[in-house]
């Protein structure tokens, strides 16, 4: 492929903070979900920091730890819940077709994700667009932001660095990593968010990122 375009999955093309407060909700209905899933979003990464287990296994724990913490009741039949909602969690309506215009457009697909091979593989059935490439955290050996998914993607795609782009949700997993690796990127601000960090272009939603890309790598 002469051109790349790496993507994040959950919170970039799988609505990964619906899925994930919709199942805080139904362990803990007399809870704030939205407070839950701040929590979660904090209890997360320190989780996968410097860990190359299994995400079913994060999920998990962070669930654990939110439970000890926070004084609350957590069933250990429930432990495995995130893991057992994600395969369900849906796409984002524009996603489809923005990928397929991509794929199109001559441009490699890669997907880069911090989950299991199993959970990626049915949230791509969803999606519907087969990506040329995927690397989860099994392959990387590590959780973004640490190195190791673009690593594995540089040595299996052989892109040429510069004539690769990366898009994503995450300021923390995502848009820091890429500017800290010379990444141009572009970053789908979802939740209305503010940041400094460098990107090459800020979009709400993925319906602009067909042309937007190819301004920031024209084709040759």
């Amino acid at each position: 492929m002469e051109r790349w375009a790496s993507f994040d999955c959950y919170g970039t093309l799988v609505d990964w903070e619906s899925g994930t407060e919709e199942t805080l909700a139904r362990l803990w209905p007399n809870e704030d979900s939205a407070r839950l899933l701040a929590r979660y979003h904090d209890v997360e990464p320190t989780v996968q920091a410097g860990s190359g287990m299994p995400y079913r296994e994060v999920m998990a724990r962070a669930l654990r730890a939110i439970a000890t913490e926070d004084g609350l009741t957590l069933d250990p039949s429930d432990e495995d819940a995130l893991g057992r909602a994600l395969p369900e969690w849906r796409v984002f309506p524009e996603v489809p077709n923005a990928l397929r215009d991509i794929k199109g457009r001559g441009w490699g697909f890669a997907i880069l994700s911090n989950t299991d091979p199993d959970f990626l593989a049915a949230s791509i059935r969803r999606i519907g667009v087969e990506p040329d490439l995927a690397i989860t955290a099994a392959e990387a050996g590590s959780y973004k932001p640490a190195p190791g998914h673009w690593n594995a993607f540089r040595e299996r795609s052989g892109a040429d660095p510069v004539r690769h782009v990366h898009v994503g949700a995450s300021l923390f997993h995502d848009i820091e990593p890429a500017a800290r690796l010379g990444i141009p990127a572009v970053w789908i601000n979802r939740l209305g968010e503010r940041s400094e960090l460098p990107r090459a272009a800020e979009l709400t939603d993925l319906s602009g990122l067909p042309e937007a890309i190819d301004r920031i790598l024209p084709a040759r």
